[in-house]
């Protein structure tokens, strides 16, 4: 993939997003997400010729979410994606953890050479975000106007979780594998 096509696939949907809700409406935002989370899906497929799991994920509820909130004319689909996004990967990353698994470590293990007990920890703060996260779009969304949800999902969750990893450097420093070779040690 081009050098920054893959930011761009990947901050491209929630900024079009933001611009269509100042722009126009919440509607409008969410039929402009729609459309950017395909496009974008199509350029990860076409340079990549595989589709990576949490984009197909997230476009998959975008899509039933989306098309809820356009068909039915009710914001609230639309508000709730966030809280089913954010739980079903807590759901899952927990439901891994219980069968032995680290699903992070399937999507993170070209970057980071962790241990065992690395990825299991990391999984476990993974999990437990995506938890918080959910809670926070819940209690927003509920509580608040539109405007600030949305403001707050572009700019506040996207801050949230940059500033989540930036967070893991100790943790992934700590339990990174110092000889490549001893990878599944």
């Amino acid at each position: 993939m081009p050098k920054g096509l893959k930011p761009a696939t990947e901050l491209g949907p929630i900024l079009i997003f933001f611009a269509a809700y100042y722009f126009g409406d919440l509607f409008i935002a969410t039929a402009a997400i729609m459309v950017t989370t395909v496009i974008a899906l199509a350029l990860s497929y076409y340079y990549t010729r595989t589709l990576p799991m949490m984009p197909l994920v997230t476009a998959v509820v975008v899509m039933v979410f989306g098309g809820l909130t356009l068909y039915l004319n009710d914001e609230t689909f639309i508000k709730m994606k966030p809280t089913i996004i954010y739980g079903l990967f807590a759901v899952i990353l927990f439901a891994g953890l219980m069968l032995g698994k680290s699903f992070i470590k399937i999507l993170f293990d070209n970057f980071w050479d962790l241990s065992d007990e690395g990825w299991k920890k990391l999984t476990i703060r993974l999990a437990v975000f995506f938890l918080l996260m959910a809670v926070a779009n819940e209690f927003i969304w509920r509580n608040f106007s539109t405007e600030l949800w949305v403001n707050i999902k572009v700019f506040g969750f996207t801050a949230a979780t940059f500033l989540f990893f930036i967070a893991q450097v100790p943790l992934i420093t700590r339990h990174a594998k110092s000889d490549p070779s001893d990878k599944n040690a």
